[in-house]
């Protein structure tokens, strides 16, 4: 399927885009809180470090403090976040209410990340933090299928790589991989921290057959990938948007790829791309401009995906919505980036071709039929009216 150039009035409406069937692999679940939620948390946890108690204005200061250019200064925002998620009530409901934001936008499948290790400050242990995660998402799947919506919530187990925590979470990830989590990442700043200082976790992953990601070219270039794949044996790279610093577009528009950005091509290496995220700590300067429209173009296993819905204020059918404007995609390229992200899924292959099968290839062909009866309609009125 090649990228198409929408005809005038044929781009899909932001109903359309709700109403797509879409797949996230990389958000955090600390970075997507509501701000009302926030709010109510620091008061029932006592948490008094809040820039703000209106929850409007917070979530406004959240979108600012995070819009600097900055990844350091991106991940300063989570103080706030990680500090009212502490108590097994909290990480319940957060968990709960992320499930149904993201149904409600019309994502069906969802991989949210997480580090247990962030939460211990309470009392909790790494077992509770993981079991209350998982009870929210339980609890948001049965709200939202009630509510006529249907998702599917996996987690992911991060470890902070500036910490050495990394094996004892790999370790928590195996131990609950048929308990509601399904792999295993690390994040954190890039810079001074490679992802070469947790290899004994990764060797240990992958001796038990489990998967993992890596955030990986975001913040840092190329030797980052390089690492992530070759030291590391990352199944995903997280964000990998840096991967554009290996290829070459010509004068005359020709493009030649790097070897390592030829590899993540010819092996399917997902990249969990952000949008929204990528503009704000300065890897792409406008959607215009960011490297997925050129990604797309030479068919690398790109993805779409949210990162922080609170810090970018944005969900998933607003980063398409960019993406439609800027380069012009249309319907059967929303389908392409999401069955790309169905397929980079750490859940077992059946389940993920049941998902496409029978679940987003139906929803966008429906979508799809619509221009077709608008059409005919438009068509049949413009020659009732010429007799």
């Amino acid at each position: 399927m090649t990228s198409q150039i929408a005809p005038a009035g044929n781009a899909p409406t932001a109903d359309q885009i709700r109403r797509a069937p879409k797949v996230l692999l990389h958000d955090h679940l600390d970075g997507g809180l509501r701000p009302g939620t926030v709010v109510d948390l620091a008061r029932e946890t006592g948490y008094t470090g809040l820039p703000e108690t209106d929850p409007d204005k917070l979530g406004i200061w959240f979108q600012e403090a995070a819009d600097s250019g900055s990844l350091e200064r991106y991940l300063e925002t989570f103080r706030h976040t990680v500090g009212v998620l502490q108590t097994r009530q909290a990480l319940v409901r957060v968990a709960r209410e992320c499930a149904e934001d993201l149904a409600e936008d019309g994502v069906v499948y969802a991989e949210v990340r997480y580090a247990p290790e962030q939460h211990l400050d309470g009392g909790l242990s790494l077992e509770d933090v993981v079991e209350a995660v998982n009870e929210g998402f339980r609890q948001g799947e049965r709200l939202a299928r009630e509510n006529g919506r249907r998702i599917r919530v996996g987690a992911l187990l991060t470890a902070m790589r500036h910490a050495a925590r990394s094996l004892e979470i790999a370790e928590l990830a195996n131990r609950y991989r048929d308990a509601g989590v399904v792999g295993f990442d690390i994040a954190g700043a890039e810079a001074g921290y490679p992802p070469t200082r947790h290899l004994d976790a990764f060797e240990y992953l992958k001796r038990e057959n489990n998967h993992f990601t890596i955030h990986a070219g975001e913040a840092f270039g190329l030797p980052s990938i390089w690492q992530a794949l070759q030291w590391c044996g990352a199944d995903r790279l997280g964000h990998g948007v840096r991967i554009i610093d290996d290829i070459e577009v010509r004068e005359d528009g020709s493009v030649k790829l790097g070897r390592l950005a030829s590899y993540v091509r010819d092996k399917r290496i997902p990249l969990e791309l952000c949008p929204s995220s990528n503009l704000q700590t300065g890897a792409a300067p406008s959607y215009a401009e960011h490297p997925i429209g050129l990604l797309r173009r030479l068919h690398f296993r790109a993805t779409v995906n949210t990162d922080n819905r609170l810090m970018s204020h944005t969900t998933m059918s607003q980063e398409f919505e960019h993406l439609v404007e800027a380069f012009g995609y249309t319907l059967d390229d929303l389908q392409w980036f999401s069955v790309n992200a169905m397929k980079s899924a750490f859940i077992p292959f059946d389940e993920r071709l049941a998902m496409i099968n029978d679940v987003i290839k139906p929803g966008y062909a429906e979508l799809k039929s619509e221009w077709l009866f608008r059409q005919t309609a438009s068509t049949s009125g413009s020659a009732g009216s010429g007799e």
